[in-house]
């Protein structure tokens, strides 16, 4: 999944902050970070990726940017640093008392809330699905996220390409429209939590990063939206709905979703 995702050669990754000619180069310079922080949280970082970032050229790009890990990333063997990232992934973002990067449960402290609905229909009607990784994932996933604004600036940059100032203003309108909705909800404030829980330089570094960098957005986006995260360490659970009419009956024999019980949960594909 990563290699849809990511740039997986140090090349590559070190040229993800260009200064841009013009707006389209600008628009898939913006993309690669997007796809760069979104490998991050989307899953446990591949062997091909950690490569890539700890090339010398990469390396050198990324303390442009901000970027300073400890030798907790830089020295051990990949083996070893793979191991150490996988559980503090584990630990971070999937065990329980973790900080699942998961909007609905940050906003509302389940999952499957609002957030999950809104951004699913919201790639649906935009042509995009949710396909399956290596894991299963939630459309409100952060990584998720993340790459739904990387493909509308790449669709953006084509128009641009193509002359299409028309489908490009309406693509900028989706972004901003996404990061008022979602991201700029609540992207500031979790990153925010797992920089000073991470014990990981590498998971520390990059929410760093992408904190700034969301600020950065919401500014050149000129959006204003309220960080309903807060970084908080505890979300309180919401209440839950429940709708019940007495004179409806009760079937019982009715499974939501799929026959075989299975969650219809996938990674982000373009339809069109």
């Amino acid at each position: 999944m990563l290699n849809a995702l990511l740039a997986n050669d140090a090349t590559t990754v070190a040229n993800i902050w260009p200064v841009a000619a013009g707006e389209a180069e600008e628009c898939r310079a913006r993309a690669g970070l997007y796809r760069l922080t979104a490998g991050v949280f989307v899953e446990e970082p591949s062997q091909e990726f950690l490569a890539a970032l700890r090339e010398g050229e990469a390396l050198e790009s990324l303390a442009e940017a901000g970027l300073r890990f400890d030798a907790d990333f830089t020295e051990p063997p990949l083996d070893e640093l793979m191991d150490r990232l996988s559980c503090e992934y584990t630990n971070l973002f999937t065990v329980s008392g973790g900080f699942p990067p998961v909007e609905s449960v940050r906003l509302y402290g389940r999952y499957q809330q609002e957030p999950t609905f809104q951004t699913r229909e919201t790639y649906r009607r935009l042509g995009f699905s949710v396909g399956r990784g290596r894991f299963e994932v939630f459309p409100d996933q952060l990584g998720v996220e993340l790459m739904f604004v990387a493909e509308l600036l790449e669709r953006s940059a084509t128009a641009l390409e193509r002359g299409d100032a028309v489908e490009s203003r309406r693509l900028d309108k989706e972004i901003k429209r996404f990061w008022v909705t979602h991201l700029g909800r609540w992207v500031r404030g979790y990153c925010r939590l797992i920089e000073r829980t991470a014990e990981q330089s590498f998971y520390r570094e990059m929410a760093r990063f992408l904190g700034g960098f969301a600020e950065e957005e919401i500014v050149a986006l000129g959006i204003k939206v309220e960080d309903a995260d807060q970084g908080r360490a505890v979300v309180p659970k919401s209440e839950v709905a429940v709708e019940f009419n007495a004179d409806e009956p009760v079937c019982g024999g009715c499974t939501p979703g799929r026959p075989d019980g299975k969650a219809r949960v996938h990674l982000l594909q373009d339809l069109r």
